[in-house]
């Protein structure tokens, strides 16, 4: 039995309002995955692009 079916099995025997409970709970689980998803892009983002944003030829923007 994979873990999915186990879930399913618990959920399936809940009341509905606790199982929209536990809906709930994956959505946000999901979308705490994306976040961090999101986090990771932009931090290798800025990584590679660092050299180019940090040069001497554009530090007249740095104020700006």
């Amino acid at each position: 039995m994979t873990i999915a079916d186990a879930v399913y099995e618990q959920v399936k025997a809940l009341p509905e309002p606790l199982a929209r409970e536990v809906l709930d709970f994956v959505a946000f689980l999901r979308q705490r995955r994306d976040r961090g998803e999101w986090r990771d892009l932009m931090a290798a983002q800025a990584a590679a692009l660092a050299p180019a944003w940090d040069n001497a030829e554009d530090k007249v923007w740095d104020n700006a």
